[in-house]
This record gives C-alpha cells, sequence and structure tokens, in this order.
C-alpha cells in the first residue's frame, strides 16, 4: 500500500514540476512517469523496512 501511495506522490509531483518549468503534454508524462517510478520503488523499500520490524 505504501509503494501505491509513493507512486502516486511522484506521480503528481514530477506532472507539477514539469507544468511549473512550461513543459508540453509529453514533457509532463515524461516527468510523472519517471518520478512515479521512483516513488515506486522508494515506497516498496520503506514497505520491506517497515514490516522486517525497523532498525
Amino acid at each position: 500500500m505504501i509503494n501505491l501511495l509513493g507512486l502516486v506522490i511522484g506521480a503528481a509531483l514530477g506532472a507539477f514540476l514539469a507544468w511549473r518549468r512550461k513543459g508540453n503534454r509529453m514533457d509532463i508524462l515524461h516527468y510523472a512517469g519517471v518520478l512515479g517510478l521512483i516513488g515506486l520503488i522508494i515506497g516498496t523499500f520503506v514497505g520491506v523496512f517497515l514490516l522486517r520490524g525497523g532498525a
């Protein structure tokens, strides 16, 4: 569940960054896709870390 939250937050952040930099539609999709995948990977690591009991 945390990994999906990371995906959504990353995609939203990527779309916002591309929009703020005056990117066209493909730029916005590209930023959203890349940052969404990065958020998904980070969320997966956080989920594994939490399930293993933390530190």
